[in-house]
């Protein structure tokens, strides 16, 4: 990679009707997981490599690198993206905050993946989510 190579990043906010546990419970374990995002053998575990099944991408290799329970989870995706999910107290509910970072904006697959994710992210997945917890 160039040194000068365009990094991008998603950031999204949203409030989840719930607490955090159950948010928590929803992004880590696999049949919960299922439900809103993507089937695949998922578990808070520093280390635990795993795949999630993209409909029309198929398999993707990732790995948990950060836990810290009802609080902070990170794994890698497809090798050089990172989703970082924290999760704020906020009354009664959650306040969910996601990063997906490291799109390498000069590759021209990377910039539209870039381009449809943060949409994707806040119209459709956290939606489905907020669902699949009410």
């Amino acid at each position: 990679m160039m040194a000068d190579a365009r990094i991008g990043s998603v950031s999204v906010d949203r409030f989840i009707a719930a607490p955090p546990e159950k948010v928590w419970r929803a992004l880590t374990e696999p049949e919960l997981l299922a439900t809103w995002w993507a089937p695949g053998d998922i578990a808070a575990t520093v280390g635990h490599s795993f795949h999630l099944q993209m409909p029309g991408f198929g398999s993707i290799p990732c790995i948990v690198t950060e836990v810290e329970p009802h609080t902070r989870f990170t794994y890698s995706f497809n090798g050089h993206w990172l989703l970082t999910w924290r999760l704020v107290p906020e009354g009664t509910g959650t306040r969910l905050l996601l990063d997906h970072t490291g799109f390498q904006l000069d590759d021209k697959r990377e910039l539209g993946a870039f381009e449809r994710m943060g949409q994707g992210w806040r119209s459709t997945v956290l939606p489905r989510l907020a669902e699949a917890i009410a």
